[in-house]
């Protein structure tokens, strides 16, 4: 069974930092890509960033290249987001999402195979 459990989301003030993990778990492909997505109160869900198991080759959003990084660790099946300098425009519940055989990051949700439950990211003073 695989599962992808998303955590660290948080109230934090502006120009604050949060890191956020997606532990995944039940995978048992060589290939496989990491897609983080936001969803705002009355908004769609949007790409964020992404990461490729192997290779960590990265996607990001226009608006998340100058303030958030992605990662992995391969020991702790672990996807991150690192969020630096947010905005209340930020605030958003965070999923990430998992794609089997995926060889390159994909932007778009229908893309991916498995999702998690999505964690709280609220920004505000």
């Amino acid at each position: 069974q695989e599962q992808l459990v998303e955590s660290g989301g948080d109230s934090v003030q502006p120009g604050g930092s949060l890191r956020l993990s997606c532990a995944v778990s039940g995978v048992t492909v060589d290939s496989y890509a990491i897609g983080w997505f936001r969803q705002a109160p009355g908004k769609e869900r949007e790409f964020v960033a992404g990461i490729t198991w192997t290779k960590s080759e990265q996607q990001y959003a226009d608006f998340a290249k100058a303030r958030f990084t992605v990662s992995k660790d391969n020991v702790k099946k672990t996807a991150y987001l690192q969020m630096n300098s947010l905005k209340p425009e930020d605030t958003a519940v965070y999923y990430c999402a998992g794609k089997e055989w995926g060889t390159q990051v994909h932007l778009t949700e229908g893309a991916y195979d498995y999702w998690g439950q999505g964690t709280q990211v609220t920004v505000s003073s």
